[in-house]
């Protein structure tokens, strides 16, 4: 089993932080009651710009969550293809030996799904088995290259694609002024992105999966995920993120790895989730990583911000065209989302 490919789509509106601080502290007007709490949250994630789904000025006229979704289903439709289209083209595929089609998100829904739809528009295989998964958030970009994998190993003639796309501007609640809220409004952004996984008796290129973890962090499920309201979905972001990660990850890896015959210090390459500073800082404090071995999710935190599920699979489209390891390589791919929960997948370059 190996990833052929890894290739993302943004939207064509992109704005620097600061011009986004901006239009958000009149989007929300008089009723923030210090608007530099904003500045200086928006300073402190990290992020330098970020792709919207829309022109800033069109969220003035979402009034309901019907009409914010209606926005992300065109949009999902357009980036899904372009991703996928991209991926292929990648790894060099017929995309008629696509033999299943993941879908993932947690910023809109539809049904049909977008793999539906998007089978509809690019003529894919009328057989092919669709799996859309909806609720794992920022894990799901991970959890999902497990489960393609999953199939790969019982139809290795075959190939699977997992197609992420996540509108989190489209989620924005203009009556939450709440911290969490605040801080997600700098912090999350638009995107997309598209893995093709591909069986043992295909010929590819790309990095082996080897093996892969799923954790479940027991009574944990409030850290992280959506209220659902009538006005739509609203944040749940608790501050003890980084405290679970700094306590478990490190860990689970090792028992992960020590399962493999592996130790952490086998390990040479990772592609992690971007999450936030915080986060980044406490898995890099759990996996005692240092000397650059996170630089490739700070710059895409840096340049698209937290992209939710796709966040992990853009790092991995960075690693694979412009830091690939040295063939033979061990590396871990990794994402953490709600549940609480972790995905883990052991590569080989």
């Amino acid at each position: 089993m190996k990833i052929a490919s890894a290739a993302s789509a943004f939207p064509e509106h992109y704005y620097s932080q600061k011009f986004l601080q901006q239009q958000l502290q009149e989007y929300w007007g008089g009723r923030l009651p210090n608007p530099q709490v904003l500045e200086r949250l928006h300073r402190n994630v990290a992020v330098e710009g970020r792709h919207l789904a829309i022109p800033t000025e069109k969220y003035y006229d979402i009034a309901t969550r019907g009409q914010a979704n209606d926005i992300w289903i065109e949009v999902a439709k357009e980036l899904g293809e372009q991703s996928l289209c991209r991926a292929l083209h990648h790894a060099g595929l017929d995309s008629q030996k696509l033999g299943a089609f993941f879908f993932v998100s947690v910023t809109g829904i539809a049904s049909p799904s977008i793999d539906a739809l998007l089978i509809n528009r690019l003529g894919l295989p009328t057989n092919i088995r669709r799996v859309p998964i909806f609720g794992l958030g920022c894990v799901a970009g991970a959890a999902g290259i497990a489960r393609a994998a999953d199939y790969v190993r019982a139809y290795p003639s075959q190939a699977a694609t997992l197609v992420s796309v996540e509108l989190c501007s489209l989620t924005i609640q203009r009556d939450d002024l709440s911290m969490a809220n605040l801080i997600s409004s700098g912090l999350f952004a638009d995107g997309a992105a598209a893995v093709i996984v591909t069986g043992d008796e295909i010929d590819s290129t790309g990095p082996r999966i080897l093996a892969t973890r799923s954790i479940f962090y027991p009574e944990t499920e409030q850290m992280m995920g959506w209220k659902i309201t009538e006005k739509g979905f609203r944040i749940m972001l608790s501050p003890e993120v980084p405290t679970l990660i700094r306590e478990h990850l490190g860990h689970d890896v090792d028992a992960f790895l020590a399962d493999q015959g592996l130790k952490r210090s086998d390990l040479k390459s990772w592609v992690l989730h971007t999450g936030g500073p915080k986060v980044l800082e406490a898995t890099a404090s759990a996996l005692d990583l240092h000397n650059g071995q996170l630089d490739a999710s700070w710059d895409c935190l840096k340049r698209v911000g937290n992209l939710s599920s796709a966040s992990v699979l853009v790092v991995l489209e960075d690693v694979m065209r412009n830091r690939r390891p040295e063939p033979g390589t061990l590396g871990l791919l990794a994402a953490m989302g709600p549940g609480f929960c972790s995905e883990l997948v052991l590569l080989e370059w």
